[in-house]
């Protein structure tokens, strides 16, 4: 049997799908006997307690001299305390800017006795930030300089080798996953199990749902543009989990259209797999997605998906399993969450087939392994290579 690993995770601790996946994969590794540090300057929300989770916070100074903490800085400085502390094999960071760079100065500050490095992409940090013309060439050397790579789905490997000019061959694929446990259809789907009580005015009618952080990217708006054209066919409501700059806007929006009573905003939540499994749909109507964790967790629920076909999505989202309509087309949009849930014999339908490709491609189980066997190869090709 192969030894444990020690390993070192930076994190955000949000419920962005960063954050969700690194926690998601910390808990697993952990479950197999890993020993894992998670560095984040919160708690993330998914983590588990357990003897082999230890919590690293990240404290970033405040200064009057700095309009913003360098958190960058403090990432390094954390990695190369805990790395003189304990016996680290690899660094694992999620989301590139500013880890790979923070990672990367640890490794010159600790110099021989560095461990190996990957870090995993996950979307807005190659097609957006990662981009910018502030960060991009930090961010390039720092990819390149790296033991490992991995990227959740082929378009987001695609995007990033050329982005960063990174040889596609050097990432791996290793896509994003679910708990199939937590995130499972109900025995029986009924509105009353916890939704129709989250309105002012409970209707006999279909509830979508949407989890997200409320970025501009993720276009939170169409959802109230999408649900007010719906309503024009079936009584629908919106259930919306998460905050962000967006969501005030979206509230607006929803009074300006007489939709209040029709939409809850719940704010942030972990605790939402249990009102998702009785929604009727889920809408992600993103302009950019490198995997789509939200949607994937929706489908593992036995709710059908409807979105725009951008990035990595319809990797994950295919025909039966929900609807993918071309960006920004919010009357296409309404119209294929009209036709996927005013039957509910068709709703069934999509919400079986999406529980059961969850269930094929994308369990937690086999995703850690990949990554248990590619980070014991990174460990082992950095070992040759320094001998």
């Amino acid at each position: 049997m192969s030894r444990p690993l020690h390993l070192a995770v930076v994190c955000y601790p949000g419920l962005g799908g960063s954050g969700v996946v690194a926690s998601e994969l910390v808990n697993g590794l952990a479950a197999r006997g890993h020993q894992l540090h998670v560095l984040s300057t919160a708690l993330p929300e998914r983590l588990h307690a357990a003897p082999n989770i230890l919590f690293e916070p990240i404290e970033v100074p405040a200064s009057p001299v700095f309009e913003h903490g360098p958190y960058d800085l403090a990432v390094a400085s954390q990695l190369v305390e805990l790395c003189r502390f304990a016996p680290i094999d690899l660094i694992h960071v999620h989301y590139a800017v500013p880890h790979a760079a923070a990672a990367l100065l640890a490794r010159h500050v600790l110099g021989d006795a560095a461990p190996a490095l990957v870090t995993t992409l996950h979307g807005t940090d190659v097609t957006r930030l990662g981009a910018h013309p502030s960060v991009h060439a930090v961010t390039a050397f720092a990819l390149a300089t790296c033991d490992g790579l991995t990227a959740p789905s082929s378009y987001l490997r695609a995007a990033a080798a050329e982005q960063f000019g990174i040889a596609a061959e050097r990432i791996e694929v290793i896509p994003n996953f679910v708990d199939l446990e937590r995130f499972a259809p109900p025995a029986r789907r009924d509105r009353d199990a916890g939704l129709n009580a989250l309105f002012a005015r409970p209707e006999d009618g279909p509830i979508l749902f949407h989890v997200s952080n409320f970025r501009p990217i993720k276009r939170t708006l169409d959802l109230v543009e999408v649900l007010a054209r719906v309503r024009k066919t079936l009584p629908a409501r919106a259930v919306l989990v998460g905050d962000g700059p967006e969501r005030e806007a979206v509230a607006a929006r929803a009074r300006e259209l007489g939709l209040s009573d029709a939409v809850v905003l719940l704010g942030r939540r972990d605790d939402f797999a249990a009102l998702l499994a009785h929604a009727d749909g889920f809408v992600l109507p993103s302009e950019s997605e490198g995997f789509g964790v939200a949607a994937l967790e929706a489908m593992a629920s036995g709710v059908p998906v409807f979105g725009y076909h951008v990035g990595g999505l319809p990797e994950v989202v295919v025909e039966g399993t929900g609807a993918l309509v071309p960006c920004c087309d919010v009357d296409a949009l309404a119209a294929a969450v009209v036709h996927g849930i005013a039957d509910r014999q068709t709703r069934d339908a999509l919400g079986r087939a999406a529980r059961a490709r969850a269930e094929d491609r994308f369990g937690w189980a086999v995703a850690v392994d990949r990554y248990d066997s590619y980070f014991r190869r990174v460990i082992a090709n950095r070992t040759k290579a320094g001998d």
